[in-house]
């Protein structure tokens, strides 16, 4: 039996793509070469100023949490969560304390099991507040100053807060991952954690078995710095470690000590104390006298609802079932973004066949797209040209290899013009490409090649046993007869040689 079991919840913070920023008409967008020019007195938190909240920041945040399962709260009101620090001009940060505008939700993500049911994990709640401005320490040991961009200060922030039911680092990572998918499919958000538009804290603590078969909880960790879903996973798996070495040296259990934070440091791979964890008492929340409370009616909420997409879960288990495609061809499709599933959607409905066309995006058309460095929404080819393109092979007008002659030509063809659909059939023709079913051909075709001096070390190594032998052979008649179809040849060359 294992000697813990692990127990993280994840809180989330998402900048949401607005054009201005949450409580004034600053710019919303990231923009490090010029600092602090994204100011104004209202985020600067000059006296007399009044912040107006920014109604697109309300409608994506309601757009988020109903993707996410959350109920939306008909009320809901501003708080002044008060904390010193550099980069809060106001000192307190406009947020939302016993009255967020959504809570309870969930989001299902796969297990570790391939095989096991999906994992729900719940949403305690979303809540939006405003952004702190940014930090900038000197990190060389020198003593340098630490410089402070406030650009940031004041965009629209939403937190997703997750209930502790993750039990594993990799669990917390596809977490991340599915909820970036979901995020970025409804576009309220590019959850680029480079840009900090997506950035994580970690909850975790452990559940000790003991030998009564009870389970004690140790004292709660936060977990903060991770600039990546893959530091995420390393600095929970650290965490655990540590905490466990912890508990066999103190026997701490939870409530014994104050929830304490810790600063994952990515080179070293380690967790470093930082503070204890403020409570919200601490904060000192009080409502905000310089804000309206926020009411929505269920209609409001219903013309929200009519603006979601397919979410990706949906849209991958439709492709499993409507193209007939592996959870692994769907998983990677979806994973790629909105623009690549209607990508291959697009190409799969004109091919006819689902599973050619999965096949051909997730191999040509990605490698393509890198090797071009193509920016996200851009292909190498149209997707109705891939898709005729597609639709002849599945008809076998042409064979695979004849197609993926057309797909250079065009590749090339489309350096200079946008290529069509029409001109892939006309680069059939042009090059002889159709399958050619005039067995009188292909047997004329054999014949020569059989008859050539060469070709007889080949024919008697295939009598002699290696089938593998008249590959060359194959490949001579293929070269004479460009719409030969391999499978074919290779028959009626065996049928001759018996």
């Amino acid at each position: 039996m294992a000697e813990y079991t692990i127990v993280v919840g994840l809180e989330v913070h998402v900048q949401l793509q607005t054009a201005s920023k949450l409580f004034c008409g600053c710019a919303n967008r990231f923009n490090p070469e010029h600092p602090n020019t994204q100011t104004c007195p209202v985020c600067l938190g000059l006296p007399g100023s009044l912040p107006v909240m920014n109604r697109k920041a309300y409608e994506l945040s309601v757009k988020t949490a109903l993707a996410l399962n959350c109920n939306i709260a008909r009320f809901t009101k501003w708080d002044r969560k008060q904390y010193y620090y550099p980069d809060l001009p106001k000192n307190y940060q406009i947020s939302q304390y016993d009255l967020p505008f959504s809570y309870d939700g969930w989001l299902d993500i796969a297990a570790d099991d391939a095989d096991a049911p999906l994992r729900r994990i719940g949403i305690i709640r979303a809540h939006l507040e405003e952004d702190a401005g940014k930090n900038i320490h000197d990190e060389s040991g020198r003593g340098n100053d630490s410089q402070v961009d406030l650009n940031r200060t004041g965009t629209p922030l939403l937190e997703i807060v997750s209930q502790p039911d993750l039990r594993s680092a990799s669990e917390a990572r596809r977490y991340l991952e599915e909820l970036r998918l979901l995020l970025t499919y409804i576009d309220v958000s590019d959850c680029n954690m480079q840009e900090g538009s997506l950035r994580c804290d970690a909850n975790v603590n452990l559940h000790v078995h003991s030998l009564d078969g009870k389970h004690i909880p140790t004292p709660i960790t936060e977990v903060k710095n991770m600039n990546s879903f893959r530091n995420v996973e390393l600095a929970i798996e650290f965490e655990a470690k540590r905490q466990y070495e912890e508990y066999q040296r103190t026997q701490q259990k939870l409530g014994d000590v104050p929830k304490t934070t810790r600063g994952w440091d990515a080179n070293r791979e380690l967790t470093y104390p930082l503070r204890s964890k403020e409570e919200a008492a601490d904060y000192r929340y009080l409502p905000d006298p310089d804000l309206a409370p926020v009411t929505v009616t269920d209609e409001q909420v219903a013309q929200i609802k009519t603006g979601l997409c397919e979410f990706p879960a949906d849209r991958r288990q439709r492709f499993q079932d409507a193209y007939y495609l592996s959870p692994y061809d769907a998983s990677v499709i979806i994973s790629q973004g909105l623009s690549f599933a209607d990508y291959f959607e697009a190409v799969a409905k004109i091919a006819g066949d689902g599973k050619m066309a999965a096949n051909w995006v997730t191999q040509d058309i990605l490698r393509e797209i890198k090797e071009r460095q193509l920016t996200e929404g851009t292909y190498p080819v149209p997707a109705d040209v891939l898709g005729t393109l597609l639709s002849q092979i599945h008809a076998n007008m042409i064979t695979t290899k004849s197609g993926r002659d057309v797909f250079q030509i065009l590749l090339d063809e489309q350096n200079e013009a946008t290529v069509t659909a029409d001109r892939v059939m006309q680069i059939i023709e042009e090059n002889g490409l159709k399958v050619v079913n005039d067995t009188g051909q292909l047997t004329a075709a054999i014949d020569e090649v059989l008859e050539r001096s060469g070709s007889q070390q080949a024919i008697d190594a295939f009598r002699g046993g290696k089938e593998n032998a008249i590959g060359p052979l194959i490949g001579q008649v293929m070269k004479n007869v460009k719409g030969a179809d391999p499978k074919q040849v290779r028959e009626m060359i065996v049928e001759k040689l018996k």
